[in-house]
């Protein structure tokens, strides 16, 4: 086999190689002679425009000022002066900073949005189908704890100093003043530290909105996430700030956090400010009652979620020494990606479960242009303990408004007319049931002396309850008979209350007087008729087992019992309640005066006359 030799070991290599250095030296030399005396000039470098500058070092070692521009969003670039006499030279970089504030305004037939570039964040968030205690068009930034804590559309990072400036510079918009959806909106900043920030925003005919945002630092990504920080604008009483949450969805599993403990005894956080908790978030929402600000990734596997929780001044207070103690929490969320740039949804609007049952997050796992196929919104609707009665309950309810009565407070009568119509029987049978205990009372009383002083461990206990099951067996009477259909008709209550503290559709919804079906009742009439319906109700309906006192007693206590727990509930419910209390009346009046009742009344009086 032939020897393969090194080329660099040939004699008069190392000469082949200094001609051939030397003639490539040659030519450069001779090709950079010509092209600067035939070749294309350079195009002339345009003025720098008037920036803020986020470097005051760098700007004094800036050798000539810049000329102002006539566009207030204009951007410059510089070159970043050495850091020290010893470091390398610095290549190029590019600076984009606006020049003075200014505003970006996109609107929709549902939202006008406007958006300040400083910060890049929005100012008003502006609900044209919906109203505030005022009557005007609700704002969605409630600016009293927005000016302290942050606006929408901010920006969150982990470093204190990097989110100061990344929520108080000016950026370069992609467009200023008004624009109508469909539209995009993008910001840019960039300053001679190496930061790097873009958000860009689009929007359609829906309460959707696009997010994108990156920030990034000498090249290396940031993670600093897009937020709503600082609760909603229809927020003016204790009560709107206690039912604020942060709520979110993972897999099949919805997780609701208050802002706190939700007992009198207890103060306890449910929701701490700065917490990070990550999980495959299909959709994280902060809401009120009626509003929900709910962020949808699109990468849920790799979102992260950061809690706020702060409080403002209660702005229900008139006195500034009182207003400054009284304290109310203001709940709040940014939600971003842990590996890079930012992409997703943001949902901005009413709590309606209509409109939220159109709106589906990514499935977990599924990329930026996948179809969104993962769960709705409709669960950010709280109905309650008993929502599984509250739910259909309240479809039910917008059935009745929409195809029967196109009002709320009437499609309410009409419900409430149709559960007492389903629950008569039962309400037959507890009437029943009390005009036969009436019967048999005075034999009750009897056997209760029998077994006068006893005390309740004794074994004779046993045999008295024996004898007035014997009775009641004797009658036909089922002891439960009185008490159930009070009973079934609770978990109806409690759903009533869940549904219109919940559902946005009964929001400033009108009804004879009432301006607000959600709210109480201005002039307190309905809790008023709960009281008299009720004491009504009382006089007409036997009370078995009591004495004259006892009865009395009842007759007029509970009904300002209630009364008074009804003073402040929704309007909505009262309408409920005292509709309740007249259709009960009337069965109750209807019963007293069968065939039956009439027996039993003339029964009782012949046994009174026997005792004269």
């Amino acid at each position: 086999m032939p020897e393969i030799k090194n080329p660099s070991q040939q004699p008069g290599t190392e000469k082949r190689l200094l001609l051939v250095f030397a003639l490539t030296f040659v030519a450069v030399i001779i090709s950079q002679q010509l092209l600067e005396r035939f070749g294309p000039k350079p195009p002339a470098q345009p003025p720098q425009s008037q920036r803020v500058v986020a470097n005051p070092a760098a700007a004094a070692q800036s050798q000539q000022p810049s000329n102002s521009s006539s566009h207030p969003s204009a951007s410059g670039a510089r070159t970043a002066p050495a850091a020290h006499p010893t470091s390398r030279p610095l290549q190029p970089i590019s600076v984009k900073q606006a020049a003075v504030e200014s505003e970006t305004v996109i609107e929709n037939d549902l939202y006008r949005i406007t958006f300040t570039n400083r910060g890049a964040q929005v100012k008003s968030w502006i609900l044209k189908k919906h109203t505030d205690d005022a009557g005007h068009p609700l704002n969605l930034v409630l600016e009293a704890a927005a000016s302290q804590h942050g606006y929408p559309l901010s920006l969150f990072a982990y470093d204190e100093a990097l989110r100061n400036k990344l929520n108080s510079a000016l950026y370069v918009p992609s467009v200023t003043g008004a624009q109508n959806a469909p539209a995009t909106v993008a910001f840019d900043y960039a300053d001679a530290e190496g930061t790097l920030v873009h958000k860009s925003f689009g929007f359609d005919h829906t309460y959707v909105v696009k997010i994108e945002s990156s920030v990034t630092q000498n090249g290396a990504a940031v993670e600093a996430y897009p937020a709503w920080p600082a609760g909603f604008g229809d927020q003016v009483s204790p009560s709107s700030f206690a039912s604020s949450k942060i709520d979110w969805i993972a897999g099949d599993k919805v997780v609701r956090k208050p802002a706190k403990e939700g007992s009198m005894f207890s103060s306890k956080k449910w929701v701490s400010n700065g917490d990070t908790i990550t999980a495959p978030f299909n959709w994280v929402g902060v809401s009120d009652q009626y509003f929900a600000a709910v962020f949808l990734p699109d990468q849920p596997v790799d979102a992260a979620l950061v809690t706020f929780h702060n409080s403002i001044p209660n702005p229900k207070e008139s006195d500034p020494e009182k207003r400054a103690k009284d304290l109310v929490s203001v709940l709040g969320a940014a939600v971003g990606n842990r590996n890079g740039a930012t992409t997703g949804r943001l949902f901005v609007g009413p709590k309606n479960v209509e409109l939220l049952q159109t709106i589906r997050s990514h499935a977990s796992g599924e990329s930026e242009q996948a179809k969104p196929a993962g769960p709705n919104l409709e669960s950010v609707v709280d109905f309650g303990f008993f929502g599984f009665i509250a739910k259909p309950l309240f479809i039910w309810l917008e059935w009745t408004h929409d195809h029967w009565a196109p009002n709320w407070g009437w499609a309410i009568v009409i419900l409430t007319l149709i559960i007492n119509l389903a629950l008569f029987p039962l309400r037959y049978t507890g009437m029943k049931s009390a005009l036969l205990q009436q019967k048999i009372a005075p034999e009750i009383e009897s056997v209760k002396s029998k077994y006068k002083g006893i005390k309740l461990t004794d074994p004779r206990q046993r045999e008295m309850q024996l004898e007035i099951q014997q009775l009641q067996k004797r009658e036909g009477i089922n002891p439960l008979g009185g008490c159930l259909p009070t009973v079934i008709q609770m978990p109806f209550l409690f759903a009533f209350y869940s549904m219109l503290s919940s559902a946005n559709e009964l929001r400033n919804a009108h009804w004879l007087w009432v301006k607000d079906l959600s709210s109480p009742d201005p002039y307190h009439l309905l809790p008023i008729g709960i009281v008299i319906t009720m004491f009504v109700m009382q006089r007409i309906t036997p009370m078995a087992g009591m004495d004259a006192a006892q009865a009395k007693m009842m007759q007029t206590m509970m009904p300002l019992m209630i009364g008074l727990i009804s003073w402040s509930l929704p309007a909505g419910l009262c309408v409920y309640w005292v509709a309740g209390n007249m259709i009960g009346w009337g069965q109750q009046y209807i019963m007293n005066n069968t065939p039956h009742a009439r027996e039993v009344r003339a029964h009782l009086a012949k046994r009174a006359a026997k005792k004269r």
